[in-house]
């Protein structure tokens, strides 16, 4: 049977599929709700979670299998803009946002806020100036369209390697996430736990490609944001703040800043411990001080430019059936992407209420170290080397400078903090690694397909089958991923600065050329070379030097060179298009008609 006609039969019925799967998850949950009552160890809960969800990804993924090459690299060119929405939020809602981001703000406050408003203004930027005029263009991937837009082999190769960095980059920190959960939930080492998510990250991806990922995701959506949401009204009902903490929580902060400077927020630690010691701040000096305000003002502008920028973003747009749908896709990934960002801080500062309220039963702080030792969520993330306690100055008493816990794990920790029912951890357990798993599923494939689309079809051997390419590609995924989880396990950096670099390689070499694309008819080949090798080359090099010696100029550190990249790209591309030859009249056509949403789709008859 004809598989377009499928997919077709499919997208129609997509409400009453999903609505039946969100309905089954929910009394997948309230079974495990029953059986945790009939006492059902938790570490039996968390590990159904785990394997029911992932069974239900990889059959997804089974079934949207493929063998056709428009429906493994851009799902058909036929999801709907609402589910591409949900999708792309899935696909966007990485390990950093659901894992790591409230973990962020927990420690840090404000200026990881930075993040937060930079991730989500770089969708007006999508809006604005890429989503519909590259989903007009046509293209597979991002060298795809920087490949036809500029011309020649060269131009092509040199966006599949800042890809791959970028993208790379990116993945392991998913990974990361993936074997935090796993490690806790299983009760493996971290460095299994990483093999343990790669092998799900593959199940959803391998066989279908962008059509298996695209469904899988929406699916994952579904679960990560139930995930999320629930603990965060549970507690903030709990603790008197009604049932929609959002509009509320501002009593929560009050309480908290009366209580840090009883409690010495702000000592210095008594000892080190490796692994598990964090750094509380993203900035030095006093908040109302310029060089403060700039850093968080650079982290919001790396943040938004590299969201325009990262290539498995950027794909999803590709799979819409028009150019209006592409932009409708873009609005409704800003709201399902919202519902999460608007929890964060909530969730972030009830959780350290709990922690540091002694009214509250679950509080930690100023209790015995005996006590506190004995919880059973301290011992359990303890045994995974996620958190320490000690007796540093001997008195018996737990201060604030004795609790080492690494910010990644506030998230998936906060169900156990509150005292809440161990289905809940079982089922935010289940959304992280719904989310981890989503964006690297997205990551793994804009690899796969650039290497395999761009790099052998297009230049090593262009007279591939469709049967070969889709191996390569398939094989890609495997090696990648693999690599990927090996360079995770050695936990070289937290998982937000892991983003922020991947962040920053791909404003720094690829916003430019994308922008100006679009925009600029006078943009050249060799323009787009220079600003691509030089800006990713500027901001890899500072990155570099920052990171190696702790130095930073006027206040950029490494989490924030893409500052640097991007000015040097933009000068170097609008410099050297200057200086050769504009592009002949065919290109500046096809410019023009990139910004036309009427009409056929540029490349529609080129794959």
């Amino acid at each position: 049977m004809n598989t377009q006609a499928q997919g077709t039969r499919f997208v129609d019925k997509l409400g009453k599929v999903y609505g039946l799967y969100t309905l089954g998850f929910l009394g997948f949950f309230a079974l495990m709700a029953i059986i945790e009552q009939f006492g059902v160890g938790a570490r039996t809960i968390g590990v159904l979670f785990l394997l029911f969800t992932l069974a239900i990804y990889a059959t997804i993924g089974w079934l949207s299998r493929t063998m056709q090459v428009d429906a493994y690299y851009v799902a058909g060119r036929e999801v709907p803009s609402l589910y591409n929405g949900m999708a792309t939020a899935a696909d966007w809602m990485s390990g950093a946002s659901f894992v790591a981001l409230a973990g962020g703000i927990y420690f840090g406050g404000y200026p990881y806020l930075g993040f937060v408003i930079g991730w989500t203004g770089g969708y007006v930027l999508v809006n604005a100036l890429m989503a519909p005029y590259l989903r007009k263009f046509g293209c597979y991937t991002v060298p795809d369209f920087i490949g036809t837009r500029y011309g020649g082999n060269t131009a092509r190769f040199v966006a599949v390697i800042i890809l791959v960095v970028t993208s790379f980059t990116y993945v392991t920190a998913q990974i990361n996430a993936t074997g935090t959960i796993a490690a806790r939930a299983l009760h493996i080492p971290f460095e299994v736990g990483v093999w343990f998510g790669l092998l799900g990250i593959l199940l959803c991806s391998m066989l279908g490609g962008m059509r298996a990922v695209t469904w899988t995701q929406v699916a994952q959506y579904i679960v990560l944001i139930i995930a999320y949401l629930v603990p965060v009204i549970w507690m903030s009902n709990a603790q008197g703040f009604g049932v929609i903490p959002h509009f509320t929580y501002g009593e929560a902060v009050a309480r908290i800043t009366e209580l840090e400077p009883l409690l010495g927020v702000g000592a210095a630690a008594v000892e080190s411990v490796p692994g598990v010691k964090i750094v509380t701040s993203l900035h030095n000096g006093p908040a109302d001080s310029a060089l403060y305000n700039w850093k968080f003002v650079t982290l919001a502008l790396c943040m938004m430019a590299g969201t325009a920028s990262l290539p498995h973003i950027l794909m999803r747009y590709f799979t819409t059936p028009t150019v209006r749908a592409a932009r409708r896709s873009v609005s409704w990934s800003l709201f399902f992407i919202f519902l999460l960002y608007f929890t964060a801080p909530a969730l972030a500062t009830l959780t350290k209420l709990q922690l540091f309220d002694p009214n509250l039963a679950t509080a930690v702080i100023g209790k015995s170290i005996e006590h506190v030792q004995n919880l059973e969520w301290i011992k359990q993330w303890t045994s995974v080397g996620m958190l320490a306690v000690t007796d540093g100055n001997k008195d018996g008493i737990l201060q604030i400078n004795e609790f080492f816990m690494r910010p990644d794990i506030v998230v998936l920790a906060t169900p156990e903090i509150a005292g809440l029912p161990y289905v809940i951890s079982g089922l935010v357990a289940a959304g992280g690694m719904a989310a981890a798993m989503s964006t690297a599923d997205g990551l793994l494939l804009a690899i796969a397909n650039a290497l395999s689309h761009d790099l052998y079809y297009k230049i090593i051997d262009p007279k591939a089958d469709t049967a070969r390419r889709l191996i390569v590609a398939r094989v890609l995924l495997i090696v990648i991923g693999a690599l990927g989880a090996a360079v995770a396990s050695l936990q070289l950096t937290g998982i937000l600065g892991a983003v922020a670099w991947a962040f920053c390689f791909a404003c720094s070499g690829l916003f430019f050329p994308l922008v100006l694309g679009v925009w600029w008819k006078r943009a050249t080949t060799a323009g787009a070379i220079a600003g691509m090798v030089l800006g990713f080359a500027a901001g890899s090099i500072y990155l570099w030097w920052t990171y190696t010696t702790g130095e930073t100029w006027i206040g950029l550190d490494h989490l924030r060179f893409g500052i640097i990249g991007m000015p040097v790209s933009l000068v170097a591309m609008v410099v050297v298009s200057l200086m050769t030859p504009a592009p002949d009249e065919e290109i500046q056509q096809m410019v023009d008609n990139t910004r036309d949403p009427s009409g056929a789709t540029i490349l529609e008859a080129s794959h």
